[in-house]
Parts: C-alpha cells; structure tokens; sequence
C-alpha cells in the first residue's frame, strides 16, 4: 500500500514568520461540532507568534553582535598592520 502525503490547504512553506501564523486560518469541522476547540488553537496560534517573534528578534541581535565584532576586528587587524608598517619604517630610519 502507497503511502500518501496529506496536504493542507493552509500549508506553510518556507520558514514560518510571525505575520504567517498570524494569517493561518483553520478550517471548521463539519456542522463545527467535531475537531480542536477553537480558543485552544487560537491560543496556541498566538503563542507560536510571540514565540517566532521572540526569536526573530535574538536572531536579529545576534546579527547585529556579529557585525559589531567582525568590524572591530577588521580595526585591530588594521591598527596592527599600521603599527608594524610604522615599526618597520622606524627601523629602516635609524639603519
């Protein structure tokens, strides 16, 4: 027997933002009696938002951390470099 994929009409591709989860909107069962209750998923939904959210967010911080110490050490590197040029031309000047 075939295994077969079930898939939904609501889903998501990609990476999951935020504003995606915030959009989803599931679909009632027939004659809404049967399923999930419906305040359970939304609590659910709106936590998987600030949870996502949350981590957009550290990501982004991470990011920017990254950036601020890659630029500081492009400066060392440079500062450093300078310095033994100025070193090296210190010495050739007093040979």
């Amino acid at each position: 027997m075939a295994m077969t994929v079930y898939r939904s009409r609501n889903a998501l591709t990609g990476p999951l933002t935020p504003d995606q989860l915030a959009e989803v909107d599931l679909p009632w069962t027939r004659y809404g009696r049967r399923g999930y209750q419906t305040a359970e998923v939304d609590a659910l939904l709106h936590r998987l938002v600030f949870e996502l959210a949350d981590r957009e967010r550290r990501v982004a911080e991470c990011r920017a951390e990254n950036q601020r110490i890659k630029k500081a050490l492009r400066t060392w590197q440079s500062d450093q470099a300078n310095a033994r040029a100025d070193a090296r031309a210190a010495a050739d000047a007093m040979a």
